[in-house]
């Protein structure tokens, strides 16, 4: 992967030798993951469409050079739930396309401040991060893109 991630929230997705997975506490630091800040609480239940809280907020830092391949966020248990997706920094090229690897795609350009839901139909959409436009925001003095990317994991009981 070329991105640099994190979380924040009562659960974390992370990848090692033993696969993708959400879990309770840092991998490094035995510690739990800190909350979710209440303004990204606030765009969920403005944006998300979905009547119960996010579990995890993935932060993705992508640096000038960075990509996401296409796939499918298919590891939480409902997929009723919303995926929201917050993009702040330098803009990127999105690509999205349909719930099969080989459906058509297109691409879309986010800047910072864009939100993007995917539910419904295209909650099981593929989607992937093409390229990011370097020096299109000032928001980070460095450069690069941050993701915010709330999901509810578990089923409601």
């Amino acid at each position: 992967m070329s991105v640099q991630m994190t979380n924040c929230g009562p659960l974390g997705w992370m990848t090692d030798e033993r696969g993708y997975r959400y879990q309770p506490l840092h991998p490094q630091t035995g510690e739990p993951w800190p909350p979710i800040p209440q303004i990204l609480l606030e765009a969920w239940s403005g944006l998300a469409g979905y009547p119960h809280a996010p579990q995890a907020c993935l932060v993705n830092y992508y640096g000038p050079a960075a990509r996401m391949g296409l796939h499918q966020d298919r590891d939480e248990e409902d997929f009723s739930a919303a995926v929201l997706s917050i993009s702040l920094g330098d803009s990127c090229l999105f690509r999205i396309g349909g719930r099969q690897r080989r459906d058509a795609t297109r691409s879309l350009r986010l800047t910072s401040g864009d939100a993007i839901v995917l539910a419904g139909e295209s909650r099981l959409a593929f989607h992937g991060v093409d390229r990011i436009l370097p020096g299109t925001s000032t928001l980070l003095p460095e450069g690069g893109r941050f993701n915010l990317t709330l999901r509810r994991v578990t089923r409601p009981s």
